[in-house]
């Protein structure tokens, strides 16, 4: 018996787990975060370099795509896991910025470390800093430059230095001219709704860069076909297009499949059916006027050559993506059933675009429908002279198409190359020595992290940061004329230059996205003060299993015993 005044023992947790709580283990959280931002650190900016990431099967893939490096590491830690939901969120959001987004919390961390360290609460952190990047975006809209009010040249000239900032970092930036036009003529093709999936990037070994074209339609590979294809026309003017949910082929019967018959005859009147009905659907096809006829399921021998003699192109196993573009593009309706007696529906189903072509691109050939007249659809074929090449440029130009979209709907601009950043950092660290108390050292702090993205920037461009960065606070403290604000780093000189002057502009939306995702990241992994790990515990049981998900061992283990165990009496039971 515990004696008078004596707490017992309570043990509250099974044996093996781990739990650890308190200032430590925040730390410990920081510490991993900031070994991950180490990681992808060197690949921001124009003059970052790649990684070579290589997976279980010995594929290697060579990017600096913030967003794939952090997808393609495998974090296990679970703080750490953040920063790469941060990265696929700032992807999917705005699609740059996926680099700063991460190397920004990183540095929020690290600064909120040396609080922790002496003493001051992780709440007052928080606290102080939600207020700075609330005053961080406030700041943020005023100093943005709206070019709502330019003119549609100017607009268009406005997206394509935002798409060659962009592409600026990437391993195309030595076709950023010719792929940023590629890039806001597509953006265009889209209409107001501006719905991406509209946009089909299609990947082509061989040949060069250069050698990419955007179609203002629908391009893709050749599908599976089958004797006969060769005998079908491989062009139309202004073709009848129709598009079919629907299997044009002679179905086997299943393996259980019986029929009773009591005279041999009928049999082939059985055959017979089944060639009428597929005949009945390629006649009623024919009757329509079709001369391009794509089907997602699969169209077999016997339709192929029934369109091949009379004169119409077919294609099956569309993939689900391209019959939509298509559908899009040539104003065509999908039909899940054709019959002879709706011959009204079906002609009126059809759509058409001014050109169809099947053309040898590469090793492979491609089935194009050029000048669409209801384009709302675009397909960029990308060329290259490697596997790895073409992917990243595929990656390099879906950022720089988020960031044109972004940017068609949200006009407003700032300066690239940290020159933002410099800008929020000068006015936080003014507002810091206006107000009193602990919050004003957490605000300045807010401040300090925001200078990572230029220190980063002239680090990897291989300059010295120092002094740069001395330039760069001398040039916004004093700001003597109104360019002074727009004033970053320019990573081929390392040195200083007017961002705007120089065409390095980014949509507003990026960094307001970016600030607030690694604010929130960062106060979250400073919320989390106790990490409770319990390798032992069981899982819930499954559907249909007994107790821990054992059931059906513990039934053949009972049998195994002569039928004497509790297993075999639930199966009997479960059995009547």
């Amino acid at each position: 018996m515990a004696q008078f005044g004596m707490q017992p023992n309570i043990i509250l947790l099974k044996d093996g787990t781990d739990a650890s709580q308190g200032r430590p283990q925040i730390v410990s959280n920081i510490n991993a975060c900031t070994a991950v931002v180490d990681i992808v650190k060197t690949t921001l900016g124009p003059r970052g370099m790649d990684k070579l990431l290589i997976d279980a099967s010995g594929d290697a893939l060579i990017t600096n795509d913030g967003a794939t490096v952090m997808q393609r590491l495998n974090i296990c830690h679970p703080a750490a896991k953040i920063l790469a939901d941060i990265a696929k969120s700032q992807d999917m959001e705005v699609g740059d910025g996926t680099t700063s987004v991460v190397v920004l919390c990183g540095e929020l961390l690290r600064e909120a470390k040396t609080f922790l360290e002496q003493g001051v609460v992780a709440q007052t952190i928080i606290r102080g800093f939600r207020k700075a990047n609330d005053l961080a975006q406030k700041k943020l809209t005023d100093v943005a430059v709206d070019l709502k009010s330019k003119s549609p040249e100017e607009k268009t000239t406005m997206l394509r230095r935002c798409a060659e900032t962009t592409l600026n970092s990437k391993l195309v930036a030595d076709y950023k001219e010719f792929f940023s036009d590629i890039v806001v003529r597509a953006i265009g093709i889209l209409g107001e709704d501006l719905d991406y999936s509209g946009i089909g990037i299609k990947k082509i070994v061989g040949g060069s860069v250069t050698d990419s074209f955007l179609i203002d339609g629908v391009g893709f590979k050749k599908c599976f076909s089958y004797a006969g294809f060769e005998q079908q026309p491989k062009s139309f003017e202004n073709p009848k297009i129709l598009l079919l949910h629907l299997e044009l082929e002679l179905r086997s019967e299943k393996d259980n499949a019986e029929i009773r018959i009591s005279d041999p005859s009928q049999f082939q009147s059985i055959v017979d059916a089944e060639w009428q009905l597929i005949y009945e659907k390629l006649d009623a096809i024919a009757a329509s006027g079709a001369n391009v006829v794509l089907s997602k399921l699969a169209i077999g021998d016997l339709a192929t050559q029934y369109f091949a003699d009379r004169g119409i192109f077919c294609a099956g196993r569309v993939e689900a993506g391209d019959m939509e573009r298509t559908r899009r593009a040539t104003g065509a309706a999908v039909q899940t059933t054709v019959t002879t007696s709706d011959a009204d529906a079906l002609t009126n189903a059809l759509g058409t675009c001014g050109r169809f072509e099947e053309k040898q691109i590469g090793a492979e050939r491609w089935n194009l429908f050029l000048h669409c007249k209801e384009t709302r659809s675009a397909t960029l074929l990308i060329r290259g002279g490697a596997a790895q090449f073409v992917d990243e440029a595929e990656r390099s130009v879906h950022d720089a198409f988020m960031i044109v979209k972004n940017a068609t709907k949200n006009t407003s601009i700032v300066g690239g190359g940290g020159a933002i950043e410099m800008q929020l950092s000068r006015f936080l660290r003014e507002y810091s020595r206006t107000i009193e108390g602990k919050q004003q050292i957490v605000i300045e702090a807010f401040s300090r992290a925001l200078e990572v993205i230029p220190r980063t920037l002239v680090q990897n461009s291989g300059g010295d940061a120092t002094d740069v960065l001395n330039d760069l606070r001398k040039l916004h403290n004093e700001c003597q004329k109104p360019a002074d604000r727009w004033m970053g780093v320019d990573c081929v000189a390392n040195s200083t230059a007017d961002t705007m002057e120089k065409f390095i502009w980014e949509p507003s939306s990026v960094k307001r996205n970016a600030l607030n995702a690694a604010t929130e990241a960062c106060c979250l992994i400073l919320s989390i003060d106790e990490t409770i790990r319990n390798p032992q515990s069981e899982k819930p049981p499954e559907k249909g299993k007994g107790k821990g998900g054992k059931g059906f061992s513990n039934q053949m283990a009972g049998m195994a015993r002569g039928g004497k165990g509790k297993g075999f009496r639930q199966l009997r039971n479960t059995l009547g």
